[in-house]
């Protein structure tokens, strides 16, 4: 029998995944997590699309005096209008929060894998590695790199990137542990399947309950973490909209003029809650799977 013609756990996979994303859907407050990070996400996409000609401005220009409620909403802190900073302010958010939970979950996967596929020296010094970096606050590490590399958006993307890989790696290795003794694993060493071939088709679509479970996890810490860093101006810089920046431009003014500081808040907050909501569906859907089949 060839490489190839090495047996596969093809269908008991499509069942899984199958029986967990009903689990999934079935439940009330995935619906309404959906729903929530739908909206957000829609808005933040669309936002831009509608300016200038729905609010007449654009993000960067004059509507009138700061903090006078001229316009659907006022204006900010320089007299821009509040509805088109918000709305030209979401995209780079979910964009810089996306690309850093990406490249979280690309790094710490595959550092989960190979330590607990490999064993040995191999996954003492990773996860020793790991430690080191969890040791580390992750807003000190990020202000510090920040501080030290400037504000430039690929430094966030890395930064926040890096400092999700290890709780990642954590997660993808105790995942990977369960399934390495597998039969089918054991089945593909055997007949010489390459060990990389073996973590990418064998390994990796039997943890995707877990990794999905962690990205959005970490989507909702990338989400707060990019904010915190606008709010402290070491995030996106003026005269760029972002919701974090915007908050931390209006809050001087928050009992005159709310709206530069309730819309980019109520977003993420929305978002959040989204997020979580369907986060805590996936580990549901995951878990009550995992029983079933105990019994």
């Amino acid at each position: 029998m060839s490489v190839i013609d090495a047996p596969r756990l093809v269908e008991p996979e499509a069942k899984v995944r199958k029986g967990t994303f009903h689990r999934f859907i079935r439940q009330r407050q995935a619906k309404i997590g959906i729903a929530l990070t739908a909206a957000v996400v829609l808005l933040a996409l669309l936002g831009p699309l509608l300016l200038p000609w729905a609010t007449g401005y654009t993000s960067t220009e004059f509507a009138g005096r700061p903090f006078k409620p001229e316009g659907l909403l006022g204006t900010d802190n320089l007299g821009r209008d509040v509805l088109t900073r918000f709305l030209d302010g979401g995209l780079r958010l979910l964009l810089f929060a996306g690309l850093a939970t990406l490249l979280g979950m690309v790094i710490g996967g595959l550092c989960g894998m190979v330590a607990a596929y490999r064993g040995g020296w191999v996954d003492s010094a990773i996860m020793r590695t790991n430690d080191i970096l969890l040791a580390l606050p992750q807003l000190v590490f990020a202000l510090l790199a920040i501080t030290v590399l400037g504000p430039q958006p690929w430094v966030l993307v890395a930064v926040i990137g890096i400092t999700h890989a290890p709780r990642i790696a954590r997660v993808t290795r105790a995942a990977t542990l369960a399934v390495v003794t597998e039969d089918f694993i054991r089945a593909s060493e055997m007949y010489a399947v390459p060990k990389w071939k073996i973590v990418v088709q064998d390994v990796l679509p039997n943890i995707t309950g877990p990794l999905m479970v962690e990205l959005g996890l970490r989507m909702t810490y990338s989400i707060g973490a990019l904010a915190s860093l606008s709010f402290l101006g070491l995030g996106m810089q003026p005269p760029t909209a972002d919701w974090g920046l915007m908050i931390n431009e209006n809050r001087i003014a928050l009992a005159v003029q709310p709206w530069g500081v309730i819309l980019p808040v109520l977003a993420i907050a929305v978002l959040t809650v989204g997020t979580n909501l369907i986060t805590d569906s996936l580990a549901r859907a995951s878990a009550s799977l995992n029983v079933g089949e105990s019994k």
